[in-house]
């Protein structure tokens, strides 16, 4: 079986970054194009510090319409990612999808169109396995444990809060815990947002500060015991195994995925 020919949009960002480099040492699978707005023309691998000899193309459509492509891996922005998106599988290729920003209606639309175009797309929060399990363990804890808060901590140049992971976690939590308000019935924040966002009755707290990469922890509470179940990515190289199963498993998919859970 050839090699799988992989086109990063967002390639020179700090994710697509490492992407490029986990593809370079990858088995099955091949750095064929690389997509950025910025540093158009120059070559990705000076960018990735990779062998790669590839110059960086600023439109993706372009990219896409060479017919080369087996698989595209995107790691831009919110702003961007929705558009991106539809016109990946418009085209009949297979996505993964590191960026969050979709609404509710995009997530639907995005399902009927691979169902359309018979194509596979994977949308995941995280791509740590330790992420994975980590969400796993706490809705396997909440199904004793009704008392629960989330704290989630990222580098402070992460626009979103909370987290995908956190927001996912929380609805995995949702969807097993007897839904009420947590704590004191009269309890006042002297501080406007001091307890933290409510989510179904439960608090998320979002930490945003130089040196962390990605990190949570969920912290259950009960008559005198406590149970914290944390997850810490300690660089970036954490999430390519996920990445990289991700462009090898959604080529064999005709549907739109959320979260790597699915294909573990």
């Amino acid at each position: 079986m050839s090699d799988l020919r992989v086109c990063v949009s967002g390639a020179c960002g700090k994710m697509g970054s490492e992407v490029v480099r986990a593809i370079a040492k990858s088995e099955g699978l091949v750095l064929q194009a690389a997509v950025d707005f910025s540093n158009v023309g120059m070559n990705i691998g000076e960018i990735a510090g990779t062998k790669d000899n590839i110059k960086i193309q600023g439109n993706l459509k372009e990219v896409l319409e060479s017919g080369n492509i087996d698989v595209v891996v995107d790691f831009t922005n919110h702003k961007v990612i929705y558009e991106n998106t539809k016109t990946v599988l418009q085209m009949g290729v297979p996505i993964v999808i590191g960026t969050t920003g979709f609404s509710a209606e995009q997530v639907e639309e995005m399902k009927a169109l691979c169902e359309e175009k018979q194509v596979g797309a994977l949308w995941a929060t995280n791509f740590a396995i330790g992420a994975i399990l980590m969400m796993e363990f706490a809705g396997k804890a909440a199904k004793f444990f009704n008392n629960v808060e989330i704290i989630e901590y990222h580098h402070d140049n992460k626009l979103d809060a909370p987290s995908g992971t956190s927001l996912t976690t929380a609805g995995i939590i949702k969807e097993i815990r007897k839904s009420h308000k947590q704590g004191h019935p009269d309890e006042k924040e002297l501080i406007q947002g001091a307890r933290g966002a409510d989510y179904d009755g439960f608090k998320i707290h979002s930490v945003r500060l130089p040196g962390f990469i990605a990190h949570q922890e969920v912290i259950f509470g009960d008559l005198g015991q406590v149970l914290t179940i944390r997850h810490d990515s300690m660089n970036r190289e954490s999430f390519m195994p996920g990445v990289i199963l991700g462009c090898k498993e959604i080529v064999k998919k005709k549907a739109f995925i959320e979260g790597l859970d699915k294909l573990l």
